[in-house]
């Protein structure tokens, strides 16, 4: 009891004193009109709802790029805090300011004029409901905890990847006055997947990971977490020995947990199925999977809305929907977005996959596609870097 409040009194004296005095402190020195600032929350590393953004930034533009990792839930408080700090710092003298996913860190302080905030949100269409959508659901905290404690700032833009979508965003973030900020311009990390010489990369190293995978038809299976975000746990429903004995002949299958659960909260591949079955979770990225998959096999996650580009099959395991609906909840009627068979069990998905020839309805995913992704054509970078820097860093191109 005593470690929780103290968790709480933390968390409100770096949110509401240490990070806005920090910020203001160091505001007092001019804006550096070249400096842009990336930010991941949880990641050591960049992460792909980035790299195209800084591909081009780094292309085109003599600009001082910084990175801050912040490792929320993966490294101690002490040093979550250390890291905060630091890039509260650095953000004070920052001209723009790029983010991809909700951080009361960010929604902590209030940017100085002259400063402009990106959101490159990491997420596709509007599924699995988040932010204040959850407000009134066990995964949410409440409405007043989330309203005290900010996680979003005024955004000058915040990237979804269709109009369709934006009035899910507009209720997640509480940005009802602030609406004209969400906008379905496309998300910049889709463009890689019309690209022949990225698909054909990641084939290349599909092979070099998964030699077995040579000559085989590829299911992808990518479940999102369950739980909370700290504890998140991967569901462990998928039966590797019956998949194996109906369809090994003919597939392999990429196992690719969602990023927030922790190695040691992983199923273990067992060996007996190591030519047919393989966690690729640590060794490709979800984009490249996406490009090398002919089925895709999925619950709740919001990859569907990217792997709808290529038009492919798509397998719902909802083994759980009921209390996934009562956990957190969906924006729109799962049964009637999904564009592909919803099943409970893993006997359904196995007549569906051998029969998938015939009873694959691509229209559906077409539409699916049309509605919800939109703005990603191949050309979402590039609109994304016109609206939001315009012509300011223009002095510095190359």
């Amino acid at each position: 009891m005593k470690r929780l409040k103290k968790k709480h009194v933390v968390r409100w004296i770096t949110r509401k004193v240490v990070f806005p005095l920090v910020y203001h402190i160091n505001a007092i020195r001019p804006i550096q009109k070249d400096k842009v600032l990336f930010m991941e929350g949880r990641f050591s590393e960049v992460t792909d709802n980035f790299t195209e953004i800084i591909r081009v930034l780094e292309q085109d533009y003599n600009l001082d790029i910084h990175y801050h990792f912040l490792l929320q839930g993966f490294v101690s408080n002490k040093e979550t805090i250390r890291r905060q700090i630091a890039f509260v710092k650095d953000a004070a003298t920052a001209a723009f300011l790029i983010y991809n996913d909700a951080s009361d860190t960010q929604g902590a302080f209030k940017v100085r004029k002259g400063t402009r905030v990106l959101n490159t949100w990491h997420g596709a269409g509007a599924f699995k409901k988040f932010g204040l959508s959850t407000a009134d659901k066990i995964f949410g905290g409440s409405r007043k905890e989330q309203l005290r404690y900010n996680a979003h700032p005024h955004y000058d833009l915040f990237t979804v990847s269709s109009p369709e979508v934006e009035w899910a965003y507009v209720e997640a973030l509480g940005k009802e006055k602030d609406s004209e900020s969400i906008k379905g311009v496309g998300l910049s990390r889709t463009d890689v997947f019309y690209r022949k010489e990225y698909i054909d990369s990641a084939k290349d190293k599909l092979i070099s990971e998964f030699p077995e995978a040579a000559g085989k038809k590829v299911i992808l299976y990518a479940p999102t977490f369950r739980g909370r975000m700290k504890r998140a746990e991967t569901p462990d429903e998928l039966d590797l020995e019956l998949f194996y004995k109906e369809l090994s002949d003919e597939y392999v299958v990429l196992i690719k947990h969602h990023p927030l659960v922790k190695k040691a909260k992983r199923p273990v591949v067992d060996d007996r199925f190591k030519a047919f079955a393989r966690d690729v979770t640590d060794t490709m990225a979800i984009s490249d999977l996406l490009c090398v998959s002919d089925i895709c096999i999925t619950d709740y996650s919001s990859l569907i809305y990217e792997y709808s580009i290529f038009e492919r099959p798509m397998v719902f395991f909802a083994y759980d929907l009921e209390n996934y609906c009562d956990w957190r909840g969906f924006y729109y009627n799962y049964d009637e977005m999904t564009p592909g068979p919803v099943c409970r069990t893993n006997e359904e998905m196995i007549d569906y996959i051998k029969n998938v020839e015939d009873r694959f309805d691509k229209k559906a995913v077409h539409d699916f596609r049309e509605k919800f992704m939109s703005g990603c054509d191949g050309h979402a970078t590039e609109r994304i870097i016109d609206m939001f820097f315009g012509d300011r860093i223009e002095a510095y191109r190359k």
